[in-house]
């Protein structure tokens, strides 16, 4: 499938998905978030993916935010229905996929674009990397569930700063915080985030579906982290994997993981 504003390769079962607006520093607009929506979902159907990247295009910007001229003139209504569908159809979702999403953040992700790096499973950084969610100096607040994931990550108080200053952090200040896992030359994000993805790619496909679940269960209201982590261990047991996974372990050699 083409896409108006991405690019998708994929290799070595890595998927990486570009955002490719770089005319506009890769802001989301409505376009952007459909095409993101729909690859991310036919990628977590394929069977040749194990882990998707996100990136930018360029070296300026991962998402430089949202696209502001889509809903300088929205009402109350058609703003939240905005978040609402946004939220939906992408942050969310690729908060709850079942493959590993990696956010490789080159250059700017600021308002929509950090929200965007948030909803992935973590984040790697170039050290030109800037971070922030400024949408009170708009007269907004974050809408793609910046309020909720920022504290999640690097605590209230740093989040009720970040989004009350309408500032940005520097890469290695976001790695100070927990924002990022890793800060990393420009030149070298990419292979450096394809690192990771193939250390993840060695291990048993559901079980890594299964410890998303279950941590993300920690941070859902309503939910019992415990309980859910006991059901997923327990639904391991069931799997080809694990039998693999034992085996090979028990004759000292790597295990064969199919996702089964």
């Amino acid at each position: 499938m083409n896409y108006e504003n991405l690019l998708i390769s994929i290799e070595e079962k890595i998927a990486t998905v570009t955002i490719n607006r770089p005319t506009k520093l890769n802001a989301l607009n409505k376009a952007t978030i459909s095409d993101l929506s729909k690859a991310i979902k036919l990628l977590g159907k394929n069977e040749d993916v194990r882990v998707i990247i996100l990136i930018g295009s360029g070296e300026k910007a991962f998402v430089a935010g949202a696209d502001i001229s889509e809903f300088a003139n929205y009402t109350i209504i058609e703003g939240a229905q905005l978040a609402a569908e946004g939220q939906e159809s992408l942050f969310d979702f690729i908060e709850n996929l079942k493959k590993p999403v990696i956010a490789a953040v080159n250059g700017f992700a600021l308002g929509g674009g950090l929200e965007l790096a948030m909803a992935c499973h973590f984040r790697v950084a170039s050290d030109n990397a800037k971070m922030g969610l400024p949408e009170v100096s708009l007269g907004l607040i974050p809408g793609y569930g910046g309020t909720q994931r920022l504290p999640q990550l690097v605590g209230k108080g740093r989040a009720m700063e970040m989004i009350m200053t309408a500032g940005m952090l520097t890469a290695e200040e976001a790695k100070h915080y927990g924002l990022v896992n890793h800060v990393v030359l420009q030149a070298e994000l990419l292979d450096f985030t394809k690192e990771i993805a193939n250390k993840i790619i060695k291990n048993a496909p559901f079980a890594i579906s299964k410890a998303i679940k279950s941590i993300n269960a920690n941070f859902t209201d309503g939910k019992n982290g415990f309980d859910t982590e006991i059901k997923s261990f327990g639904k391991c047991f069931g799997t080809q994997d694990f039998k693999e996974g034992t085996t090979a372990f028990l004759e000292k050699r790597k295990a064969e993981f199919t996702g089964k």
